[in-house]
């Protein structure tokens, strides 16, 4: 499946998706085969928190397409772990880890904490010079959303690199008021922040956090629809992440979008529905 832009999830390893998306019977270590038959991106959280194992890696390299595109984030400890250009040596060696995968991990995902301010943009220029590989870069710090010197200066420092600037949209999450512990729990640990839609190079990021109720994401997802559409009339390619609060229904929001952006761009091919095996019941065997 070859798409104009690359759509996918924060993960795959989803059990609740053997719901509607994966066969019944699939099991975790099919999970990543099946999911890269039906979205050809996935976002790289597992790398936030930890390092994978060479051979974890290695399985990775053996199954996901050539077309596949996974933006791994660096590890916390690179991300928070101080002065941005005293971790070059790290970044490095977390890019030798992943080297099986290639052009596979592309665009590279830089988040900054919150702890991050404008004071610190030179640290962010010098890691930026020293990495020299595509890179995309998700800030929280209030002043950069403030359209002030601070979110001017780290837009022309992106734009000047040729660096992505990771677009989070929470609204969809924060319009919820379920009482629901997950949807309390990713309320707490998302930024409450406003959309800065950006195209600084071919390759624009979006990161979409919804509402748990599906219908409930429409009137946050069709100003998407256009600027996503436009985007790719434009000739760019972007990528396109969808996430629920515990991300059992993300799979089916992706697939809600793509739907929405086919009405959009009608030529735009379908995704593949994935074999799912009759229920019980409809085989008369209960």
């Amino acid at each position: 499946m070859l798409l104009p832009y690359y759509l996918g999830c924060p993960s795959w390893s989803e059990n609740a998706w053997r719901e509607y998306l994966y066969p019944e019977s699939a099991r975790p270590t099919d999970f990543l085969g099946l999911y890269c038959q039906v979205f050809n991106a996935v976002e790289g959280n597992t790398t936030f928190y930890a390092r994978p194992a060479e051979a974890t890696v290695q399985r990775w390299a053996q199954t996901m397409p050539e077309h596949f595109r996974f933006t791994a984030k660096f590890p916390g400890d690179i991300s928070h772990g101080g002065d941005l250009r005293e971790q070059l040596g790290a970044a490095e060696s977390f890019l030798q880890l992943l080297s099986p995968l290639g052009e596979r991990v592309s665009p590279l995902w830089l988040q900054l904490p919150a702890s991050f301010t404008p004071q610190r943009l030179a640290e962010l220029a010098g890691f930026i010079d020293g990495l020299e590989r595509p890179l995309a870069v998700e800030v929280r710090h209030r002043d950069f959303f403030a359209k002030g010197d601070a979110e001017r200066m780290l837009n022309r420092l992106l734009l000047d690199r040729g660096v992505e600037r990771i677009c989070l949209d929470p609204r969809a999450l924060f319009s919820c008021a379920s009482s629901e512990p997950s949807v309390l729990h990713a309320q707490s640990k998302k930024p409450k922040v406003p959309p800065r839609p950006a195209a600084f190079t071919q390759f624009p990021q979006v990161r979409f956090i919804g509402h748990p109720e599906l219908e409930a994401n429409d009137p946050f997802l069709m100003p998407w629809i256009d600027k996503v559409a436009g985007w790719i009339e434009e000739g760019r390619t972007p990528y396109i992440f969808l996430h629920t609060a515990d991300n059992r229904l993300a799979a089916e929001l992706a697939r809600r979008f793509h739907a929405r952006l086919m009405e959009r761009l009608p030529g735009l091919p379908a995704l593949p529905e994935l074999y799912r095996e009759p229920a019980a019941e409809q085989l008369g065997l209960l």
